[in-house]
């Protein structure tokens, strides 16, 4: 934990396209802060930040559209067949990513101590957040909802889909390491009234 007793900081987590960020708008709609890591590795990447630079050096400049800005399905397509360009990657974007969290939750503590902040993070585990939170909350789908949705949102050939989940610590394990889980694959009404059960057990009294 990075903060103060008080304030409560929940990594939420799961797999690829099994509803993270439907059920991080939910919420936010209950009244959590939420910190995408998404938005955070968009923005540590524009061009001619340090990071733009790196990824340019070690991926050359074929996997950026003309006006500079990285094409994430250009620079997806060299990572996501292998494993050390996916590790080379991360390393560049992950300290960023998380130091930009951090400034972005003590900010969060500041306006309210007593505060929720989600962080919506794919690779919690993976990257080793997980000793940074204080609880962990688990979106699970089946891996053909996953599939189904990945081809549909990202255009990816079945393969493609599959190479995408399984480079990601498989659901079975995040499952077994979280305090909550969450079906993404749920009627959206009844998702919600669970989003928000759980947002008042999470809220610190304060």
């Amino acid at each position: 934990m990075i903060c103060s007793a008080a304030m409560m900081l929940v990594g939420l987590t799961g797999g690829v396209a099994t509803g993270k960020s439907t059920i991080a708008k939910m919420f936010r709609q209950c009244g959590a802060i939420v910190i995408d890591a998404d938005e955070l590795a968009r923005d540590v990447v524009q061009p001619g930040k340090p990071a733009w630079r790196e990824i340019v050096m070690a991926f050359g400049r074929g996997i950026l559209h003309p006006d500079s800005t990285i094409d994430r399905h250009a620079l997806g397509a060299i990572v996501f067949r292998d494993k050390k360009n996916l590790r080379r990657l991360e390393r560049i974007i992950h300290p960023r990513v998380a130091r930009q969290q951090v400034k972005l939750a003590k900010q969060a503590e500041k306006r309210n101590p007593h505060a929720v902040v989600i962080y919506d993070v794919p690779l919690l585990f993976e990257a080793g957040i997980d000793k940074r939170v204080d609880k962990i909350i688990v979106v699970t789908a089946d891996r053909e909802t996953q599939i189904a949705r990945l081809r549909k949102r990202n255009g990816l050939s079945r393969s493609e889909a599959l190479r995408r989940i399984r480079n990601q610590l498989p659901l079975t394990k995040k499952r077994r390491l979280a305090n909550y889980i969450l079906d993404g694959t749920r009627d959206r009404r009844r998702l919600a009234r669970e989003v928000f059960k759980l947002f008042k057990d999470l809220r610190p009294l304060g």
